[in-house]
């Protein structure tokens, strides 16, 4: 028991690092004709590790796990995915030395599977869509597994009045 507080309290520190090497990605603005009104900026996401938008809600769901007591050394990570929260998932399962399953549509692209697979993870892949949630149950429940489930926790994992979510980054960084 102490060695699983332990390597949670490590996972933990490890989320965190590498939440304040990327927190604030860049904030671009587009000039726009002056009498539109309008300001017009773009939040560049895609320099995260992953290159995914979904970069900070995979460490979210990752963290909501590990304080829940749901996520341990042992512990495989399942996510039905058609691919960029996958990614970063994939991406923070290897960064604490997990197993990572993306449940995914067979249609799901090559390209997106290479990505997920690049990360050490495995790609389940399901010829029916509608069946993609109850596969990922299956999965985590054959392999003894936490199911990230990121449209169902995605609200519970952040704090959107915090917790380094895009919203506070422009607003910190866009200023008064």
């Amino acid at each position: 028991m102490l060695e699983n507080r332990q390597w949670v309290t490590e996972a933990i520190g490890l989320l965190e690092a590498e939440a304040h090497r990327s927190a604030d990605t860049p904030l671009h603005r587009f000039m726009l004709p002056r009498e539109w009104g309008i300001d017009l900026y773009l939040k560049d996401e895609s320099v995260h590790p992953t290159g995914s938008l979904k970069h900070r809600l995979a460490r979210s769901l990752l963290l909501y796990g590990l304080v829940g007591g749901r996520i341990g050394p042992d512990t495989t990570l399942v996510e039905a995915s058609s691919g960029s929260t996958a990614v970063s998932e994939a991406y923070f399962a290897q960064m604490l030395g997990l197993e990572f399953v993306a449940v995914m549509p067979a249609s799901t692209s090559p390209d997106k599977i290479a990505l997920i697979e690049a990360a050490g993870a495995r790609c389940h892949l399901v010829d029916d869509p509608l069946r993609l949630y109850d596969e990922a149950e299956q999965v985590a429940a054959e392999t003894s597994g936490y199911y990230l489930d990121q449209f169902l926790n995605a609200e519970r994992a952040t704090d959107w009045r915090g917790n380094n979510n895009i919203a506070e980054s422009i607003f910190h960084q866009a200023g008064p």
